[in-house]
């Protein structure tokens, strides 16, 4: 399986009186554009995911529909997971996410500094174990026969 780890575009800067519940930021126009020109670069390189999932606040529901939409696999295949808004679990990831064939590829977006932890969980066997510069926006390619600590191998990593 490949898992494309997304992670969402900017947004709108912190703002306790705006956005009183930081789950509710949404994407600001450059994040929108940003988003649309990697998730073309992606397309072109072959890395169009079957299903996206993403974290439920709203940036990262907002990003996982610009990726099934510049992807064109359909709105249908952006879904909710509410393990991409916690501390990289994986057990808590696979119950959501279900059976991943060996061919598929999946797309997961999230928010830092859980996407890194998770892509260190995944390459290294700990969420610590690499340090990671991953910048909004940004998709990482991680092969893998199933998902499990120590199991992935980075096999690109395409940076804003």
């Amino acid at each position: 399986m490949l898992l494309l780890l997304i992670r969402h575009a900017q947004a709108a800067e912190q703002d306790d009186v705006r956005y009183p519940d930081d789950g509710l930021r949404p994407l600001v126009p450059k994040g929108r554009k940003t988003q649309r020109r990697m998730c073309r670069l992606l397309r072109k390189q072959g890395g169009v995911p079957e299903r996206v999932y993403s974290s439920p606040w709203k940036r990262a529901w907002q990003t996982a529909r610009i990726v099934v939409e510049e992807t064109g696999i359909g709105r249908q295949s952006r879904l909710p997971c509410q393990a991409l808004a916690a501390p990289p679990d994986l057990a808590a990831l696979a119950a959501e996410i279900g059976e991943i064939g060996p061919e598929e590829r999946i797309g997961l977006v999230g928010h830092e500094p859980w996407l890194s932890g998770l892509a260190s969980l995944l390459i290294s066997g700990t969420a610590g174990g690499t340090q990671i510069d991953f910048p909004k926006s940004g998709i990482m390619g991680i092969e893998a026969e199933r998902l499990e600590a120590g199991a992935g191998v980075l096999v690109f990593f395409l940076r804003p």
